[in-house]
């Protein structure tokens, strides 16, 4: 035994949560970020240690003798973090996977064992290492006994311990008795903090020496604190105090390293989801897991060469031609570019290009700045300052021009032997067109990640480089501020914009070898190469091309809503019987729970009430008239605000139009997002929907064409639910809603009451996001026993869907995801949960994912082959939108019926189900008649 590694597990496992920020999960739901922190610092402490025993120590509970002591030591504490409780044992799993010793002890604490451990280890003339940075610990350093902040790489010695407490380690708990410790609940003297304790131990020698001779002390207060408070200094000495003679039943001797048993350890990161650590763990010894099960490896890592996780960084600034063209002749060289633009605005419509970074090489990026400026303003005082500011930035600032740089690196990026990769790189390609460039081919490692943890987890790159290469990049509010100081990135210091800029490509670079190879590991790559990855190009079209909005009808349609909100607020206090803010939820829950007593109100922490749109709903169904003008009220507000107002503010200058933005890395089925406008969330069953989309209007001498799917989410449950009666009325053409209710209801398909049918239909789709009775009898204004009826009448009609809900959820809980029928994988968090609400509601995510996630990757498939067959037939006609299951284009007239022939071709042979695909289309000057 020559050097023992003895570990603060309970420090490591809270430094770990609050230090990987990012939300994480196992494919069931299970946080796992603080396991994954955790997992990933004794993976590098053991890859650097030279110790040969080494055991990870936890507390095991809260209450140890320390209680019995006094009974309110760490009473104050707050219970640990909801999602941090679910990774108590998995560290302890993850610890003995990697075949280290987890101990703990009832009664004691793990400082308590770890003083014990120590004190034995340096007994027998071991070295000792405790890694932690828990200051009680350092009582124990002295001799051969150190700390080791592993976070910072500090070794901390009896130097560092009179640094901190002003006193040597083993006067240490003699400080901790006089200064307490708040976050311990450990009393301590009042009014004394560390330095005084320390001035005073320093003076006297120790605690007791302290407390007899308290009545010399010549400060008053002091004194009589001393005096007063002397019991409570001797307790606190007990509290502080670290037991080094546990009676302990593992002996130290068990600690020796042992060997990692390869499969075992890989399975638990398998079952954590942390694909990057099993790239790390086989990479770092040279291993490959599907060839060599069996092979077992030494937690030390003696068998084998250190494997580089993180490669030297070397950034470089690029001022001229000369630099410029050496780096573009290697990628030209090696046939692929890591690319980064940085501009002045993240809407890519008016952005302007400021520099851009490359990369080639794992840690070697540099950037080429065009079109920074000084911070300095220019005053005009009268005179032509243009001179002026040209010779002062030319003095200043060294860079090449944007016409310059443009020029030379257009060749490669429109070269199609040099891959470009990027990271969301939709957005570069946008801007690069706007000078003339088309980048092509493209790699995103956005959409890489995304088609492989859809649902885990975020997709930017400052989440992703933390989650797969350890590594914390450099914010953007570190080198241009936040808030109203923040400056545009053309006035970044050039120093400060290289290191952040070149930091993007390299770690896109790095990504791109990290997660590239896990598309054909765990197949999956059909659907990033044949879906996600072209359908950017299509959506980097579509928002560059934009759709016309009609000012004037928005400008009518603001004033009649403006009208409408006018009237509905008379109404309003009409029903309350005073005026009251009617944006207030504060005030509309008093009015609701207090002054019109209405039962079931129910408080925030704040303590206002809730005035949430399902509280309202759900009061309104129950005949209250106020929540049904508050609902009206809210909804018109916000289509005003949202729609009628900012859409006239959200007019391109340059191009005259609005262009929305897609998110294709958001959700967890695969469908599009749309922001910035988004408009995927106009309504479209409500008459103040309808005449907004009339503002959407097609270009001139155009038409705007609708394509859109007709009932494609019950058409996919009939397919993958095997219900051969809704088959055969889908091949019939039967109406499908008045066919439910006639089997359910046992009423005839003739004269039906039309409410029957709309029961039928929201049971139909209903079923589809997994509606419970109590949602059913909301949206239906019936009672919960009715409710449930209907859905049991459902369900004893159509067994299979049932038994299609149930295997579902049994796959996503063995799995953790389920999959759509092109074999997208939809993670659904929270599928094991133990807590009833969460786990139900992953249940209907999981029922509805393959249906809306089949949805999303059909009308991809269609927006794939109906660019490809307008281009291929020369169509002028262009795609314009995507909103749901609809497609619109601008469209010529003259073109239109070919148009439309093509695109219902297209679209309803685009797959192949137990039934048809259905593409309803219409026409019209604007996106309301069209539709």
């Amino acid at each position: 035994m020559k050097h023992v590694f003895l570990i603060d597990g309970s420090g490591f496992l809270f430094r770990a949560y609050f230090g990987v920020k990012i939300k994480m999960s196992r494919p069931d739901g299970t946080p796992t970020n603080a396991v994954y922190g955790f997992t990933q610092m004794l993976m590098k402490l053991v890859d650097d240690t030279d110790a040969d025993h080494i055991a990870v120590i936890f507390d095991q509970a809260r209450k140890t003798f320390r209680n019995e002591i006094y009974s309110e030591y760490k009473a104050h504490r707050p219970p640990p973090p909801e999602d941090l409780i679910p990774q108590f044992d998995l560290v302890r799993r993850a610890t003995t996977a990697m075949n280290i010793p987890a101990i703990d002890m009832e009664g004691y604490e793990a400082d308590d064992l770890i003083a014990t451990y120590a004190k034995q280890a340096s007994e027998m003339g071991a070295k000792v290492t405790i890694v932690s940075t828990d200051k009680d610990l350092m009582q124990c350093v002295g001799g051969n006994i150190s700390l080791y902040d592993a976070m910072k790489n500090i070794e901390i010695g009896p130097d560092q311990v009179i640094e901190k407490f002003g006193v040597a380690p083993n006067k240490v708990i003699d400080v901790q008795a006089l200064a307490g410790d708040s976050a311990d609940n450990i009393p301590g003297v009042a009014g004394i903090g560390i330095k005084t304790a320390a001035l005073l131990i320093n003076e006297y020698g120790d605690l007791d020496s302290v407390l007899a001779n308290a009545e010399n002390v010549q400060q008053t207060k002091r004194r009589e604190a001393l005096i007063e408070h002397a019991d409570l200094a001797r307790i606190s000495r007990e509290l502080v105090t670290l037991k080094d003679d546990v009676p302990i039943d593992v002996d130290i001797k068990n600690f020796a390293i042992k060997k990692i048993d390869k499969e075992k350890f890989i399975e638990f990161l398998k079952e954590q989801a942390f694909n990057s650590l099993i790239t790390r763990f086989e990479g770092r010894y040279n291993l490959n897991y599907k060839n060599d099960v069996n092979k077992e490896i030494t937690a030390s890592g003696s068998n084998s060469e250190p494997h580089n996780k993180h490669p030297e960084i070397k950034y470089e600034l690029i001022q001229d031609v000369t630099q410029l063209s050496s780096w573009l002749k290697k990628a030209q060289d090696l046939g692929v570019l890591a690319f980064d633009t940085e501009t002045t605005s993240l809407n890519p419509m008016l952005a302007e290009l400021v520099g851009f970074s490359l990369s080639v090489y794992p840690g070697n990026a540099c950037y080429v700045p065009v079109a920074h400026i000084n911070q300095q303003e220019q005053v005009s005082l009268g005179f032509d300052t243009e001179e002026i500011s040209k010779t002062k930035n030319e003095d200043d600032i060294k860079q090449i021009s944007r016409d310059e740089a443009i020029a030379l690196i257009k060749p490669i990026l429109e070269d199609k032997s040099v891959l470009k990769i990027g990271h969301n790189i939709k957005y570069d390609t946008k801007i690069l067109s706007h000078y003339g460039v088309d980048i092509f081919p493209i790699e995103d490692t956005m959409l890489i990640s995304y088609t492989l943890e859809g649902g885990l987890h975020k997709h930017n790159l400052d989440d992703l480089a933390q989650l797969h290469l350890d590594h914390q990049t450099i914010k953007f509010k570190e080198v241009a501020g936040s808030g109203k100081s923040q400056i545009t990135f053309d006035k970044v210091p050039l120093k400060e914009a290289l290191n952040y800029a070149a930091e993007d490509a390299d770690i896109t670079l790095r990504l791109h070898k990290a997660l590239k190879p896990r598309l054909a590991l765990e197949h999956m790559v059909t659907i990033y190469e044949k879906l996600e990855r072209p359908l950017s190009y299509i959506l980097n079209k579509m928002e560059l091309e934009g759709i016309r909005v009609d000012v004037d009808v928005l400008r009518g349609l603001s004033a009649d809503f403006n009208k409408r909100l006018g009237e509905l607020e008379i109404e309003i206090y009409s029903i309350v019987g005073h005026d009251f803010n009617v944006n207030s939820p504060k005030q509309l829950g008093e009015i609701l729970f207090e002054e019109m007593n209405i039962e079931g109100g129910k408080k925030t922490k704040s303590g206002a009430y809730k005035t949430g749109a399902d509280i309202l709903e759900g009061l309104a169904a129950d005949g209250h008239k106020l929540p049904v003008k508050i609902l009206e009220y809210r909804q018109l507000a916000k289509l005003k605000s949202t729609y009628t107002d900012s859409l006239i503010e959200q007019i391109n200058p340059r191009t005259k139009r609005v262009h929305t933005n897609y998110g294709q890395a958001i959700t967890s089925t695969g469908r599009l997002s749309s922001n910035d406008p988004n408009l995927q969330n106009i309504p479209i069953r409500t008459e103040e929907g309808r005449k907004i989309r009339t503002a959407f209007i097609a270009s001139e001498g155009n038409v705007l064409l609708s394509a859109d799917y007709s009932q494609i989410e019950l058409r996919l449950l009939a397919h993958v639910a095997k219900i051969d009666s809704l088959k055969e009325a889908f091949h019939k053409g039967v109406d499908i809603h008045a066919l439910t209710a006639s089997q359910v209801f046992n009423v005839g398909l003739e004269n039906m009451d039309p409410m029957v049918r709309r029961n039928a239909k929201a049971i139909n789709f209903g079923i589809i996001y997994g509606i419970s009775a109590f949602g059913l009898a909301r949206q239906l204004d019936i009672s919960r026993n009715e409710a449930a009826e209907y859905i049991s009448a459902y369900f004893k009609q159509y067994p299979g869907i049932r038994d299609y809900m149930e295997n579902t959820k049994m796959v996503a809980s063995e799995n953790g995801y389920v999959t759509t029928l092109f074999g997208r994988r939809c993670y659904i968090p929270g599928i094991k949960d133990p807590n009833g609400a969460v786990r139900s509601f992953a249940e209907r995510a999981a029922i509805n994912a393959p249906i809306q996630g089949g949805a999303a990757d059909i009308i991809k498939k269609a927006m794939l082959g109906v660019d490809d067959s307008l281009r291929k037939n020369k169509m002028a006609a262009k795609m314009l939108l995507q909103v749901h299951d609809e497609l619109i284009l601008d469209v010529p007239k003259n073109e239109l019926e070919k148009t439309v022939i093509l695109t219902k071709q297209v679209m309803e042979s685009i797959a192949t189900l137990d039934v048809p695909l259905v593409v309803d289309t219409g026409f019209g000057k604007n996106w309301g008649e069209a539709h």
